[in-house]
């Protein structure tokens, strides 16, 4: 019984496509980091929750203060999920007074749409 090796490409370091897909498409690794990385931000409930709810506002923007009694959480839990978000880039932060106000930046939830597309 022999096993059959998949055709070298004529391009060093490629192989041909056996079944229609090549190995050198798709994302690079640099890009699937990235990817993942934004993606890991957004892979929880609560987090999910927090953009749905700033997001959906009239202002566009929330005070972390409503936003603890939204997800029914303590407010250093509810803050640590927003700082994931902030420093996913997927939210920005503006410090008024004695709370943090939270914006959602659209450019981003785009990114997150596009690796999905």
């Amino acid at each position: 019984m022999s096993t059959r090796e998949p055709p070298v490409s004529p391009v060093a370091g490629t192989t041909a496509p056996c079944c229609g897909i090549g190995t050198d498409g798709g994302l690079t690794a640099e890009e699937a980091e990235r990817s993942a990385a934004l993606l890991k931000a957004v892979a929880d409930p609560v987090r999910l929750r927090l953009l749905s709810a700033i997001r959906s506002t009239e202002a566009g923007e929330a005070c972390v203060c409503d936003l603890t009694p939204l997800v029914g959480l303590a407010q250093p839990t509810v803050s640590h999920h927003l700082k994931v978000l902030v420093d996913a880039g997927l939210l920005e932060r503006e410090k008024r007074g004695t709370w943090a106000w939270f914006r959602v930046v659209p450019s981003r939830l785009e990114d997150v749409r596009a690796i999905l597309a």
